[in-house]
């Protein structure tokens, strides 16, 4: 079942009857007529039970007699069905600022990770009637949510192949999303947006993981300082070649020797004079 409209009228002619019933009645039992007196009290106490006030952003669910009735989520004064049981319900945006949570990324690396879920209820009648507690089922689901997404990848990408959870943040709250999104839908609730607040390294493998970046850094750092050596060296003995200077395979090696070395080097270079020969 889903939510439905309950039947309601303007509150304000529940408060007029109750007010002429009230006046009737109390003018009966002052003429010494009781028993009509006493009915119609009891009527305008009816009618006072059966009006209800909704605010702003605010639902309320109406039931008669373990019956779902419908949901009213206009707000103003109403006159409803008497004895039925009103349950008030928010329909304001609301946040899930999840823990930290410790979870294993699919290298098996523990890692912290956190997010916010910004959610509303869309349908009331899933939301009292279809789980117990929708927000206490809103705080395990999204945490739920979060350990299985974190599980599927690896905090960070070496190689630079496929997502990581430090380097596709978008990604992958935009998969959170999706997978909360089907996870609550059974409580009547839509996900607005999740995002992750907080991600790191378990302490206990923090320095060795940060030793493992800064080594992966440095290996790019030189892999690019290699690549552009070799491009300078060709670059060089191609521009000597073209002004009509032949080099013989032996000095095109020692030229490309000193070059890769002064260029690849992380020290200054100190220059040394050949006064000899290379034969």
């Amino acid at each position: 079942m889903n939510e439905r409209k309950a039947w309601s009228i303007n509150g304000f002619i529940g408060l007029l009857l109750f007010l002429i019933a009230v006046a009737i009645g109390i003018w009966l039992l002052v003429q010494e007529i009781i028993v009509p007196g006493i009915v119609l009290i009891v009527i305008a106490f009816i009618f006072a039970s059966t009006i209800t006030v909704v605010q702003p952003n605010e639902a309320s669910v109406v039931t008669f007699f373990g019956s779902y009735v419908g949901t009213i989520r206009k707000s103003g004064l109403w006159l409803i069905i008497p004895f039925s049981i009103r349950k008030k319900i928010s329909l304001r945006v609301r946040n899930f600022n999840s823990v930290k949570l410790k979870v294993n990324d699919v290298e098996g690396n523990p890692v912290e990770i956190a997010a916010v879920v910004v959610f509303k209820v869309v349908d009331t009648y899933k939301a009292l009637f279809e789980v117990d507690n929708y927000e206490k089922f809103v705080e395990i689901q999204s945490e739920t949510a979060l350990r299985h997404v974190a599980s599927r990848y690896p905090y960070d990408r070496f190689d630079g192949e496929g997502y990581s959870l430090r380097g596709n943040a978008d990604e992958v709250a935009a998969e959170l999303n999706q997978e909360l999104q089907v996870r609550l839908a059974v409580a009547g609730v839509e996900v607005m947006e999740s995002r992750l607040t907080h991600l790191a390294y378990a302490t206990e493998i923090a320095s060795a993981m940060l030793q493992r970046q800064q080594a992966s850094a440095i290996l790019a750092a030189r892999q690019t300082i290699v690549e552009g050596a070799v491009g300078m060296v060709q670059m060089a003995i191609s521009k000597l070649e073209a002004e009509g200077l032949q080099l013989d395979e032996e000095k095109k090696a020692a030229m490309i020797n000193n070059l890769l070395v002064a260029i690849v080097s992380d020290r200054s270079a100190s220059p040394v004079i050949n006064t000899g020969s290379l034969y």
